[in-house]
């Protein structure tokens, strides 16, 4: 998968992915989705961002979840 949106430069925010090279993580577009925030909201809350910038977050997070293995707490 090709992701035109998402920038990793080293000199900014520690290396973490974020979109478009502005200081916004991934990991903050998904966790405001995660918290029960619609892709509308998140645009509002963070204007320099728009739609097609939380979709191609979200789809970054899903694809980098695939890339490793994570440990799961096995509840009785």
């Amino acid at each position: 998968m090709h992701f035109t949106r998402i920038t990793v430069n080293p000199a900014q925010m520690g290396g973490v992915p974020c979109v478009r090279g502005l200081r916004i993580p991934v990991a903050t577009v998904v966790g405001m989705i995660a918290d029960g925030m619609t892709i509308d909201e998140v645009t509002t809350e963070l204007p320099d961002l728009n739609r097609e910038d939380v979709r191609e977050a979200l789809r970054f997070a899903a694809e980098a979840v695939l890339e490793r293995q994570l440990p799961l707490v096995i509840s009785a």
